[in-house]
């Protein structure tokens, strides 16, 4: 290995909070030589992100300080480095992707605006000079036909477009360390495979070195040189990535990597009773245009789709973004507007007004995706929890609510002293376990499980597919779990539906869906899940 292009040396990092000091890193030294990918892991709270800010002093002063620590690049110190230095460093010489690229990137200014921003202040390119580059860029990480891509705002591109925006960004000025802050984790399995490979691609086209932050192993082994892992701030273990996995020292990093969610689930005898069944289930929205708003097309949201969901039955529904997942969840537990026989426990319900469905309603659940927008900041746990009961005129006295809300926390992981806590108190694993409280305490039928696991830590997606295996088998729960994270369905579901634009490609059993798919779309997902150097032979197009 070549000389260190960066090195850190006791680096420590303090926020000020309420009370006194939080220490989010404590005293951590590593280095990076030209051309290495160094992958920092760990569990959220871990000190990742925080670090990799540091070498850019992007941390909000003076909330954050660093009571020690030293930064060099190239032997010039970074650390408390004056403006006209940290300007040259940042996108010259470092650049960094962001996790989320729909909050990172400006909504309100399209594609061409805000790459040429880059360029017009480290490059002093005109106009004309910055679009030419624009264009280039935008064909280097991959987007077809980068002329159509200008003026589009953020909103208007997919996940996958928007990352590969982020990435043009950084590369703008050509740096020679690139820091990927979860560069695909809001991303499906696909374009996650897409966005690695092209990665790779440019680091060995550009010579970069890379520091790539992630808390998804199998992107490690596939991606990094060495590994740093981290946990409380500190690095309990850093060595070459076939030591990390092949022999690791360390008990947490034993842990992290025993941590996929594993199990199998349990398969309902034959003679369990349906609670759900849809056939021919259709989702259209209208597409309108002209001065009379006539409808031209329609987009097929859910196109012809049956299924049926038995007592302690799991149906995992899987593909990418856009695929009618989420869509077909909500037309089941009408909440959205569908044709097509949807019958509940053998009761039609596609045409029940909302006055006659909300009695089935206490036995039909959801639990969303991002527990954190989805639970009230201004509502402590007992009012969440407590909210469904009210509604729907269960629980009885006020005390006799309160009782049931402790057992309903217990029965999830969580104390009954947290009931009079708030959202933000909470990890996000306990938040979860909370949205899965508020589902549970009216104890029902069928439960929609839309992406429960995603915004979650490794470890703590294995706790909750287990948490959520031992429910149903408690309570003989009927499972919709919709999820772009096969590992997970894997763990769970026992039947898959695997959806494409709105059409079913591939259903059955999910032992033969996942050991032998027969669709090639099918294939993609599998290798892109499960195998991603796969996808480096070109499995997946851009």
């Amino acid at each position: 290995m070549s000389a260190p292009i960066l090195e850190v040396k006791g680096l420590s990092v303090d926020f000020q909070v309420e009370g006194g000091q939080a220490h989010a890193v404590r005293n951590i030294s590593f280095d990076l030589s030209a051309g290495e990918t160094l992958a920092i892991v760990g569990e959220s709270g871990s000190g990742k992100s925080v670090t990799a800010l540091s070498i850019l002093q992007l941390l909000p002063y003076p909330a954050a300080s660093h009571p020690s620590g030293s930064i060099l690049y190239r032997d010039e110190e970074l650390m408390g480095a004056d403006e006209a230095t940290l300007h040259h460093a940042r996108g010259n010489n470092i650049s960094m992707i962001f996790q989320e690229p729909m909050t990172a990137l400006n909504p309100l200014h399209v594609v061409e605006t805000q790459i040429g921003e880059v360029l017009s202040l480290h490059k002093n390119m005109n106009p004309a000079q910055a679009r030419e580059r624009i264009l280039e860029l935008l064909l280097l990480v991959g987007i077809q036909e980068p002329e159509k891509r200008l003026k589009a705002y953020p909103h208007q591109l997919s996940g996958g477009q928007r990352q590969r925006v982020m990435i043009a960004m950084a590369l703008a000025n050509e740096p020679e360390i690139l820091i990927a802050d979860e560069p695909t984790t809001a991303l499906d399995v696909t374009i996650q495979a897409q966005i690695l490979v092209l990665l790779k691609e440019l680091q060995a086209k550009l010579g970069m070195a890379m520091i790539l932050i992630t808390h998804d192993l199998g992107i490690v082994r596939h991606m990094a040189d060495r590994v740093l892992v981290m946990t409380g701030g500190e690095i309990v273990e850093q060595a070459p990535t076939h030591e990390i996995f092949g022999d690791p020292k360390h008990d947490y990093t034993k842990h992290l990597l025993a941590a996929e969610p594993k199990g199998k689930p349990a398969s309902p005898p034959d003679d369990a009773v349906t609670v759900m069944t849809a056939e021919n289930l259709r989702v259209w929205f209208p597409i309108k245009a002209g001065v009379f708003r006539r409808t031209i097309d329609y987009v097929r949201a859910v196109d012809d789709i049956s299924l049926e969901v038995r007592e302690g039955h799991t149906v995992g529904v899987v593909g990418e973004s856009g695929s009618g997942k989420t869509t077909l969840g909500l037309a089941l537990l009408r909440l959205i507007s569908s044709q097509g026989a949807i019958r509940f426990q053998g009761e039609n319900i596609e045409e029940l007004s909302g006055k006659v469905l909300r009695p089935l309603r206490r036995q039909m659940q959801v639990v969303f995706q991002d527990p954190f927008s989805s639970l009230s900041p201004r509502m402590s746990i007992a009012q969440i929890i407590e909210e469904g009961l009210l509604v729907h005129g269960e629980g009885g006295s006020y005390e006799d609510r309160r009782a049931l809300i402790a057992r309903t926390l217990v029965e999830v992981g969580l104390e009954p002293s947290a009931m009079d806590r708030f959202p933000h108190e909470f990890s996000g694993g306990q938040r979860q376990r909370v949205a899965i409280a508020r589902a549970m305490v009216l104890q029902p039928r069928f439960v929609v499980l839309d992406e429960p696991t995603s915004a979650l830590d490794v470890s703590v997606q294995a706790q909750i597919v287990d948490l959520l295996r031992d429910l149903q088998l408690r309570h003989r729960l009927a499972y919709l779990f919709i999820s772009h994270d096969l590992k997970v369905v894997r763990a769970l579901a026992d039947e898959v539906i695997v959806l494409r634009d709105g059409k079913v490609m591939e259903q059955g059993k999910a032992a033969q869906i996942f050991d032998d798919p027969q669709t090639d779309y099918t294939k993609a997902l599998m290798a892109a899940a499960f195998d991603l150097e796969a996808t480096e032979g070109g499995a997946i197009s851009n």
